[in-house]
């Protein structure tokens, strides 16, 4: 399930819109690293500023997803998402899946707006694979001891950990991915009991 075998032509194929989500995340990161002042104001430009949203600027409620605040940061985010979106793009369908993404990545930055104060700024992508991690744990609530191995021996030690994580690390965003992950959970919840119906 996590372990990536495919050719890059297979893999572009197979994950249409992980694909395109790995080269947004590439694309972004040049722009904010342009040199002369250019990425700065990029950078700015797309972050998510929590006073500028107030004052209407509601796209910022989205581009964040894209934007990263250095090379470990959009590693890190990239990496997850080759190692574990792959499969739920497979399960949902592309067009299901973009919309479960980028929906908990817009309700971890609304919890960001709401919660934090007016000058907080916030990039990444991590409210929206915490969602991915949330459907994992959707799965699993869901059908126990029948959800697949990788999930149960993998997936739930993996978000118990990064909760975790999320309160000891530094410079990170714990209101986007609490809000990112219980997203994720409720989205699951909801598409797989209705699979379970039918």
């Amino acid at each position: 399930m996590f372990l990536r075998t495919e050719s890059l032509s297979q893999f572009i194929r197979f994950y249409p819109v992980v694909s395109l989500l790995i080269l947004i995340h590439a694309i972004v990161f040049i722009a904010t690293s342009l040199p002369g002042g250019i990425g700065w104001s990029v950078f700015v430009t797309l972050g998510g500023i929590n006073g500028l949203i107030s004052a209407g600027e509601y796209y910022r409620l989205v581009t964040p997803i894209f934007v990263h605040a250095d090379l470990w940061h959009v590693l890190f985010n990239t990496f997850s998402l080759v190692l574990f979106a792959p499969a739920l793009e497979r399960l949902l369908g592309s067009f299901q899946f973009s919309v479960v993404y980028l929906l908990a990545g817009i309700i971890a930055n609304v919890a960001t707006w709401v919660l934090q104060p007016a000058d907080y700024f916030s990039v990444g992508a991590s409210g929206a694979i915490f969602g991915l991690f949330g459907l994992y744990g959707a799965i699993w609530l869901i059908y126990k001891e029948a959800a697949p191995l990788e999930i149960r021996q993998i997936m739930v030690p993996l978000i118990v950990i990064s909760i975790v994580m999320t309160f000891f690390g530094s410079n990170i965003n714990v209101t986007a991915h609490i809000a990112g992950l219980a997203a994720g959970v409720f989205i699951g919840l909801f598409i797989f009991q209705q699979r379970r119906r039918t």
